[in-house]
């Protein structure tokens, strides 16, 4: 099935005019899938509809549930007592879907060159003025070699992924790209060796096919090899950063994008010609770009917490509290500009990216309760604090320690616990509930070494002075 970014681009390219045939060819699935994401006329991607076990015996979970006071265990046990095929894990889904005793939790020398031959790629560390304070910074840049058209950005760290999405940018700023891209044998393209026994990681060579050019680093200690663009550095820092104050990141960047177009519409007298007019000449010579250039992302797996947001770089995103994605794991697709959370193959929230600070928090309205229903809805109790509730002394009371002293993850300590009741023989587990209460020990891990350290002396211990009678 195509998730939903590939869905947006087929009815994008149809949306510019092109054909089922052409749209399938770029990218790289077949003309039947073109034309169903055609014929449904939206990105979403469709919900799979198939029958479900636990359909047939809806009426006797609803039952059982009650009478097992919402021990789905239990339901399972008594289903399966009765002759039913369901697995558990297919019941607690079951019950999940159809909302039986489940509701939504709230909540990176000279060099001749031909047209189009090469362009050059390199960053180097300098200092801005963002946002008041004086901020280090790795300027990326790009040369194309004929022309000297020069584009760069700024960026706070120079990785693998931000490396892609600066490239991206580059060959989009000229309209193409030459055969061969020269870099400095740095670490985020290369995988091993050096200059001509260079090998490329393998994601940056799928990376560069796409777009049409080969990576190449010159040799160690060669830097004249890479001069086209190590010699802008010193102008960006002597013109481009001094005296200049940028609110932000993104207003530095697109300021250094406006002073690319100044500056490489300005004649130079080595070239008895601007950059500009050079390119008109290079421009035919270069590779066209892809039908469909794809957004660069990052791909992250990250559990929700219990506040219902998600952790990216040091800073939190809110998800749809609705959709009880609580404990649960989700992906994170990080792109130049945004932070795209996916459950599956569906989008379920989209937020700004934050560039710079620690420990900020995006929260979107709707992804949080309206005022007051927070307060006025009262939470269902969990089967596990029922089935602790219930239990013998002086386990009730200590639960109810337990979840005042545990803060936000109460939850967690209550379900260790409940599975600790189980697994473990009933006089070992209550001697050390007893023992940790009288001391006001709450902490689960603590009180497990003690119920272990019960069983060890008392059903693991052998008589000291066993002696086999000799047999005659």
């Amino acid at each position: 099935m195509l998730d939903q970014s590939i869905r947006a681009a087929i009815l994008e390219l149809r949306r510019r005019g092109h054909g089922t045939r052409t749209i399938a060819r770029t990218l790289h699935i077949s003309r039947w899938a073109v034309r169903e994401v055609l014929s449904a006329g939206t990105a979403e991607v469709p919900r799979m509809r198939r029958a479900e076990k636990g359909e047939p015996l809806e009426v006797d979970i609803r039952e059982l549930y009650a009478r097992c006071q919402g021990n789905l265990v239990r339901v399972h046990e008594e289903l399966c007592a009765q002759g039913a095929t369901l697995s558990y894990q297919a019941l607690t889904a079951f019950c999940r879907r159809r909302g039986i005793g489940h509701q939504p939790t709230l909540p990176a020398g000279r060099y001749h060159f031909e047209p189009g031959q090469e362009m050059q790629h390199d960053t180097s560390p300098h200092v801005a003025d963002i946002a008041g304070a004086r901020v280090k910074v790795q300027t990326a840049s790009a040369v194309l070699c004929y022309s000297r058209m020069l584009f760069f950005q700024l960026y706070l760290t120079f990785t693998r992924f931000i490396c892609k999405v600066f490239l991206t940018e580059a060959v989009k700023f000229f309209g193409g790209t030459a055969g061969r891209c020269v870099i400095d044998n740095t670490h985020v393209v290369v995988l091993r060796g050096t200059g001509a026994d260079m090998v490329p990681v393998p994601e940056m060579v799928a990376f560069s096919e796409r777009l049409g050019f080969e990576f190449m680093a010159h040799e160690k200690g060669d830097a004249d090899r890479s001069g086209r663009v190590e010699r802008p550095f010193h102008f960006i820092e002597h013109n481009f950063l001094a005296g200049r104050k940028f609110t932000d990141l993104e207003h530095a960047n697109r300021e250094a994008r406006a002073w690319c177009e100044k500056v490489n519409a300005k004649h130079r007298k080595h070239l008895h010609a601007s950059p500009r007019e050079l390119f008109a000449v290079e421009q035919p010579a270069l590779k066209p770009l892809p039908l469909w250039v794809p957004e660069v992302y990052a791909l992250h797996h990250r559990i929700v917490d219990l506040e219902g947001y998600v952790h990216l770089a040091g800073h939190h995103y809110s998800v749809p509290y609705r959709m009880d994605l609580i404990g649960r794991q989700v992906e994170l697709r990080e792109t130049k500009d945004s932070v795209i959370i996916c459950r599956g193959r569906r989008e379920i929230a989209r937020h700004r990216k934050m560039l710079t600070g620690q420990g900020r928090r995006m929260t979107l309205p709707e992804h949080r309760p309206p005022r007051g229903e927070r307060r006025g809805t009262r939470r269902e109790t969990s089967p596990d604090e029922r089935e602790l509730l219930a239990a013998e002394p002086p386990l009730p009371d200590y639960v109810r320690a337990v979840k005042a002293k545990s803060s936000l993850r109460w939850p967690m300590a209550l379900r260790r616990l409940a599975e600790m009741r189980r697994d473990y023989p009933r006089d070992a587990f209550l001697a050390a509930v007893r023992s940790a209460a009288h001391y006001g020990m709450h902490d689960v891990d603590r009180l497990e070494r003690m119920v272990l350290r019960n069983i060890a002396t008392e059903y693991f211990v052998l008589p000291l002075d066993r002696h086999e009678e000799p047999t005659e």
